[in-house]
This record gives structure tokens, sequence and C-alpha cells, in this order.
């Protein structure tokens, strides 16, 4: 490879400032001389007072830095950290650069200055972090005194469909429910909010935690010399680099889990597709830009927090069912949660009302799938005009879902008789429960009661199942 991707001399973290409900940590970049600096804050609505809270705080505070060790030779982290903590790191960020490696860097997104993409072929060695990382201090054993209980469960809410889905499933399958929001200071947090105020007049257990972390990706980003200036201008769809910010919600958010004894971290990670995909690209193991939405994520998330002593359980109820079958169970099922669904990123709020934007790639999304399923976009804050100039939107290609999906929804509309789409296909497969290797396993809920009930309303729903064998989708019978 022929470029040099360096953008800073050295990333500095730290140190942690810990209060009875907040966190805060430093961050400084030093690049031509230049040093500048940004605290991120993390707030709680109640006193955290849990032992070892200092643990977590530093945890939450330095993953952000996981998404720049192919920008950076050297980090430096000014805080005591556990050994285990260290390796987490380290490993994060080996998987993260070769994830932005390949899906910001090689695959073109206009967001990299052209001089700074890569000319000629590259190889794993330049997928690989430049950062050394350089701990003060570390330390074994924890303050930490996790008691999960398994009947409890946290449910990352982002006011989206997936994670209203999994507040409903969870809560009829008998499982304890913790709505827990992340407001990060910017306008993502009007995509979450009418789901927030919804869950918090229905559920007591409803809680938010405020984060300044998107303004701290911004700061990093903007200082970036390979990073096209305005570059929230020219895509609101995707970031310059960040890949890897989940890991920051759920760290977090585990003091509220620990204090509440809670035992699973769920995520509302649906079905992907994995058929025809490679995870590979001239010998370097990629993500397509979803680690931290993976499977494998979530095993190495409960992995990891059985070693540290925490003791919760990551996993995804939803990996088995595609999103139009989310949506079906969510609006038939839990329609009082329906209505509460924003996914547009791109929201305005009119008279006190959040609105979608009605036309990015995730709006079209979710209308397409919504008239397929023969629901009315409106309940949800569509507007008529919206939905009368979809087909356009969607002659131009400005969705992302999985093929499969597109053509199946278009054949569901032509089937209703709403508009004829010549790519209308039917997908026999899209309307089952899929098992794979990769995306969701057969226990895909490690709780085998919990798993068996919310098979049961799935079953409701879909037309069987299907299991993905050399390749090939073929129906099945329920796992045993």
């Amino acid at each position: 490879m022929t470029v040099d991707l360096k953008c800073f001399d050295k990333i500095v973290v730290g140190p942690v400032k810990v209060k009875k409900r907040s966190s805060s940590i430093r961050y400084e970049l030093h690049f031509n001389g230049v040093r500048k600096e940004y605290t991120l804050i993390q707030s709680y609505p109640e006193e955290v007072n849990i032992r070892g809270f200092e643990e977590l705080a530093v945890l939450a505070g330095i993953v952000p830095a996981i998404n720049y060790g192919l920008f950076t030779p050297l980090i430096e982290i000014k805080a005591p950290l556990h050994e285990l903590d260290y390796k987490y790191f380290l490993d994060m960020m080996d998987i993260t650069a070769r994830d932005i490696f390949v899906n910001r860097i090689i695959n073109k997104t206009g967001l990299i200055k052209e001089e700074y993409l890569p000319k000629g072929d590259v190889s794993p060695e330049d997928a690989k972090p430049i950062a050394d990382v350089d701990v003060r201090e570390t330390f074994t054993g924890t303050r930490l005194d996790s008691r999960p209980e398994e009947h409890k469960c946290t449910v990352m809410s982002s006011g989206g469909k997936e994670s209203l889905l999994v507040y409903g499933l969870l809560r009829e399958v008998g499982c304890e429910p913790y709505p827990y929001f992340v407001n990060e200071s910017g306008r993502h947090w009007f995509t979450a909010l009418t789901a927030y105020k919804g869950l918090s007049s229905m559920d007591p257990r409803t809680r938010k935690v405020w984060t300044n972390v998107d303004r701290l990706f911004a700061f990093i980003e903007k200082n970036m010399r390979i990073v096209v200036p305005y570059y929230w201008k020219k895509n609101k769809e995707i970031y310059p680099v960040r890949l890897f910010w989940y890991a920051h919600f759920i760290f977090s958010v585990l003091p509220l889990a620990v204090k509440n004894n809670v035992g699973n971290v769920t995520m509302g990670n649906e079905f992907d597709d994995p058929t025809g995909l490679t995870y590979e690209f001239n010998g370097i193991r990629h993500y397509y830009a979803t680690y931290d939405q993976s499977l494998d994520f979530d095993d190495y998330m409960t992995s990891f927090m059985a070693k540290r002593g925490i003791g919760i359980k990551q996993w995804s109820p939803l990996r088995p069912i595609t999103p139009i079958i989310v949506l079906r169970i969510l609006f038939n099922r839990y329609p009082e949660l329906g209505v509460l669904q924003t996914s547009c990123h791109s929201t305005r709020i009119e008279g006190g009302v959040v609105k979608p934007c009605g036309t990015c790639f995730k709006c079209n999304g979710v209308l397409l799938m919504m008239l397929a399923e023969g629901l009315d976009p409106t309940i949800i804050r569509y507007e008529r005009k919206h939905i009368e100039t979809l087909p356009e939107r969607l002659e131009k290609g400005l969705i992302r879902l999985e093929e499969s999906l597109v053509k199946h929804s278009k054949y569901l509309i032509t089937q209703r008789g709403l508009w004829s789409f010549s790519e209308a296909e039917p997908v026999w497969h899209v309307e089952m429960i899929h098992f794979d290797n990769i995306n969701a396993r057969t226990d895909f809920i490690p709780i085998r009661e919990l798993r068996e009930k919310v098979l049961d309303i799935y079953e409701k729903y879909t037309k069987g199942y299907v299991y993905l064998v050399n390749g090939k989708w073929l129906p099945g019978s329920r796992p045993e």
C-alpha cells in the first residue's frame, strides 16, 4: 500500500473523574505541534451508588478511542486499567481497524480525501492498527459487586422498531424488562424521544443515560487530515471512520444494570442474510461495518463480562427474523408500542411532535415494509406525500435493505394492488424463521424457557423454519 493514514501523533485518554451521578474522562489530540482536548461525560438520572463504579466508568470512557487505532501511532491511557479491560481494548481495536479499513477506506464512501486512499494492492498487514497502547497502571481483581438475576433484562432502547419489539416480547414472556436509553447530546436524541416518553409513562423502570460521545466523535473526526471537510453535509447516512460505538452505550448503562441486579443485556439486532457474503477482502477478515451488532460481538461481550465478574449475558431475541416480520409482530401484537417507533436519524420537531424526514434511506425502508404489511405509515407520523413519492425514490435506489427483502416487499405491495413494481418477486424464505451459524444460532436466547416462549410467538407470524446448509436456505422444523 502506498498511503499513510496517520492523523495524530498521539491520543491521550484520561484521567477519569467519578461523582455520585456522573463520570467524565478527558481526550487529548496531539498533532503538528498542536494539542486539543475534549471531555467525554456520562450523567445518570439517579445516584449510581455501586461498588466498582470507577471501573465501569473507565471502560465506558476509553472504548470510543478504539476507533482510531489505524490513525495514530500511540494511545496513552491515563487511568488505572484492569488487565482484562486492556486485552478487551486491544482485541476490539484490532477487529475495528480491519472493519474500518475495508468498509470506510477501501470501499470508497466519498468521506475520505482521494489522496489518502490506498493505491495498489492491500494486504492484512495494511489493516492492522498502528497504535501502541500505553497504560500507566494495570491491576487484577475487582471492586465490582455484581449479582445478576436471570429473569431481568436490560433492553438497549433506541426508539426504533427492533428495541420496541424486544421490550414487548420480553415483557410478555415473563422477563422483567429494564428499558434503558442513551441520550446523545445531538439531534440523535430526537429519534428516541417519542419512545422514551411513551415507555416512561407506562414503565417506571425506564431510564436514560446522557452522554456527549457523539460530540467527542465529531471533535476527533473534524481534526483528521484524511476526512473531507464538512463530511456531515456530504453523507448523512454514515460516518467517516467510526464503527465501534455500541460498547460505549452498553458500558454506560451497566452501572444501572448492576445496581438493579439485571442478568441480561438485550439488543435489537435482527436477521441479516449471510448468503453470498465472504466476510473477507484480500485476506482481511471484516464484518461489513457491523461488528458491534454481530453475534460474534455478543459472544465476546458475554464471555468478557463472565471473566470480569459482571456475569451479564448479551444477546438479541430478533436474530432469526427479518425486519418485515419485526414490523408485523410489533404492530399486530403490541400496537401501543408500534406507534412509538421512530427510525429516521434526520427527524424534526413540529408542535412538540417528533416527525421523520420521510425521504432518507431508513425512512424509505420503513415505508416500503409497512406498506407491504398493509400498515398505514401515517400512524408513526409520516405524511401522505412521503408515501405517494416513495416509488420515485425507490427507482433512484435510495434504500438500504437486503435485495431479497426489497423484492419480496415489492411483491407484497403488488399483491395488495397498491403499486406495480417490475422488480417485484416473491422470496420464499423472507417470512420464515432463520437459523445459521453466522448470525442466528438455534440457542439465540441463552435461557431455554424464554427461547421456547419467543418461538411460540414467532410461529404465529411466520411460515416455518429455514436453515442455511452449504450456502443455501433449506426448510426445516423447530429446533429441539
